[in-house]
Parts: C-alpha cells; structure tokens; sequence
C-alpha cells in the first residue's frame, strides 16, 4: 500500500478559561479525503483512529484529554483550560488514520485561550455520575439536560460546566461488563450564589453517618436527578472559594526550633591523608598474637604434659592391673572361640526358594507334626530338606 498525507485547512476555536472545553473530531469530516470503498455501491465504514499532540511535543497539555472508544465512534477532545495559557494560541496536531487503506490525514487545531470575566466562579459543586461514562457525558444534549437539573436545585445566575474527569483517572476500575456498567464520571460545576440548602443536606450528621455505613443518604432533591443521573451523594464536593484560609503562619521560635547557626560552610574539597596503620595493629595484629599465645598453649599441654602408659602403671594398684589382664586374656579367648565354632544357620535365614532351580522348598514337617519338643534353633545336620548353599567355586571350575 502506498501511504498518502493530506493536509486539511486550520480551524480556530476560542474557549474560555476556567470553563469545560469540548471539540468533536468527527469521522464523517474526514471520510472525504480517503479514497471511495473497494466494492461499487457500498458504504464506506472504514475504521478511522485519531492521534493528537501539541506541536513539537509527543503528547497533548496536561489540561487537554482525548478519548476515542472504538475506531467507528468519533473521537473527543475535552479539558479545561487554564489561566496561565491565556492570550498563548495551542497547536494541537491532529492525525487521522485509516485503518483499512493506512492513509492519514491531518489538520491542525489552534485553540485561543480567552480570559473569563465570570472567572473563577467563587462557588464550585463536584458531582459524582454512577451511570454514565465520560463521552456520554460530553455530549451536548446530556450535559445541557444536567445542567437544567443542578440549575433548578441551586438556582444561580451564571451556571458554567468547569470540568470533566472520568472516574478511571480518579483511579477507579474498570466496571464488570455486565448489566451495561459504566465507568462513571466526575462533573464540576461553578455558580456566583451560596449552595441551596439541598445541597448542604449532605453535610448534615445524619447523612454523613450513612455514609460512613455505606448506606444512600436521604437527599430531598435527588429526584430532581434520578430520572436521567444516579448521584453518589456521599462524593459530593462542596468548595467555597470566598473563605480564602491563610496557609501563612509565622514562625514562633521555641522548643523544635533550631537556632539560626549562620551559613552553610562545605567542607574543603582537598581531603588530608590519613595514616592507617594503626588500624592495621588493631584489627589484624593483635587478634593473630593472641590467637599464637592460645595455640602454644594448648600445644603444651596436649604434647608436653603427657604421663604415658608406664607412669600409668607405676600409679595404678598391682590389683587392679591383674584384674585387668584377666579381662583381656578371658576376652580374647572369647572371640576366638567364637571364630572356630561352626553354628547352624537358625530357621529364620533358610532360604523359601531354591536358589538354583527357583522351586519352593517344602515345608520341613507336616500340620500333624508334634513341634512341642522341637528346639527353636536347629543345627544343618538335623534338617532333612536342608537346601544347600552352593559354595564359591575357582575360577576356571564349572
């Protein structure tokens, strides 16, 4: 595919500042410049992707989102714009792309930032939207009709829509997609009055330990909303921007106050050399002395303090050295005795099977046999079914 660019004409647009933004990037304006679809008479439905970034930059200001849903929904750009950018034009860089010919097209979007007179309104109400996702919200006709509803509670003047937040940058999750779940979006709104008494039912002792419990507060106006927007009361934000608290508190010296100890002096880069071999006597010379010391010692005495057998004997009773040759003479004939006897193999060792032709031995006696008075260990002679274990033969002997 050959990758074409198209360039549309800039389109100038003059928000307020402090007041809710929106600008629709619609598929239908850029349909036009990508070629017909491939099949005569068919409509073309390609899916069409957006990118948008402030010029010379990789990402758009930080007041400025972007949401596009599915490449067959428009994309939004929305935000509020701040005061600081006021009087400086932002050139915001749109890139069209098609996902099914990967042509582009692009078109640059030049937003004049204008001063409010209205702005800040003093009065500002954050509302919390259970059952509606932030395009949705954006939308024209459902954000007049909920600006109706708020007007008819709080009965303002001048009503302006401040911003929008889906509940997701608020670091809410993602909704189960079941039962047609939304995301939810936080709404801002400021007015030039106080807040109507409906609103300030939220604050009340009541409502707030229900909420505290995880339970709906009782507000009399919520029915002004539940036709069209499920409230969350209890996240309801109240500011007042005419009770300005001074956050300047000046310094009482006291107990916690460290005294003023003049300049910071560094120390000096040139650093004085530094002798260590005194710490190479304390940590390696001493502990080898002593341990030499310990290891002569114990040399001594296990070599040098030895008595030997004759001292032994020489201290030890003439008694007491014949009772202890008797022992050791009776030992060893013992043990020699028990190497030259020849004892039968115990019943317990005899083998089951033949160890030649692998058949089972019989048994030696039969049920009837009278075993009362047989020994427990008998000798090889007395067996008459002894199988014989044949021996280790030479090599060379078969």
């Amino acid at each position: 595919y050959t990758i074409l660019s198209k360039v549309h004409s800039d389109r100038n647009v003059y928000p307020s500042a402090g007041v809710l933004f929106v600008h629709v990037l619609e598929r239908e304006y850029f349909k036009g410049e990508f070629p017909p679809y491939p099949k005569p008479g068919e409509i073309s439905n390609d899916p069409i992707t957006f990118n948008t970034n402030l010029m010379g930059y990789p990402d758009r200001p930080g007041w400025l989102r972007y949401i596009q849903r599915t490449p067959y929904s428009d994309g939004v750009l929305y935000g509020s714009p701040t005061v600081e950018n006021v009087g400086k034009p932002t050139i915001i860089e749109i890139t069209a792309y098609n996902r099914r010919t990967f042509e582009t097209a692009r078109h640059n979007l030049i937003i004049n930032i204008m001063s409010a007179e209205d702005f800040p309104l003093p009065y500002q109400a954050e509302f919390f939207i259970r059952n509606m996702n932030v395009e949705e919200m954006l939308a024209s006709e459902v954000l007049g009709d909920f600006l109706g509803a708020v007007k008819n509670v709080w009965q303002p003047e001048r009503l302006n829509a401040i911003n929008i937040t889906s509940a997701l940058d608020r670091g809410g999750r993602v909704p189960l997609p079941i039962n047609d779940m939304k995301e939810g979006v936080y709404v801002m709104v400021g007015a030039d009055v106080p807040f109507s008494s409906c609103l300030r039912e939220v604050e009340n002792p009541q409502n707030q330990l229900r909420c505290s419990q995880e339970m709906e507060p009782v507000i009399t106006c919520d029915k002004k909303f539940r036709t069209q927007f499920h409230i969350d009361w209890c996240k309801i934000s109240l500011v007042d921007n005419t009770k300005q608290v001074s956050t300047f508190q000046e310094v009482i010296r006291g107990e916690g106050i460290l005294p003023d100890g003049g300049e910071y002096k560094p120390p000096s880069d040139t650093l004085k050399s530094r002798d260590y071999y005194s710490d190479f006597l304390i940590t390696l010379a001493v502990p080898s002395a002593i341990a030499l010391v310990l290891f002569l010692i114990l040399a001594y005495i296990m070599c040098c303090r030895r008595e030997g057998v004759e001292k032994r004997n020489m201290q030890t009773p003439d008694i007491q050295l014949v009772h202890h040759s008797a022992i050791q003479k009776s030992t060893k004939e013992l043990r020699d005795m028990s190497k030259n006897r020849e004892i039968a193999w115990p019943l317990s060792t005899l083998p089951v099977f033949h160890p030649v032709t692998g058949e089972i031995v019989p048994p030696l006696h039969t049920d009837s046999y009278d075993n009362t008075s047989m020994p427990l260990m008998q000798t090889q002679q007395n067996l008459p079914h002894q199988t014989q274990i044949p021996q280790q033969q030479s090599a060379g002997q078969y």
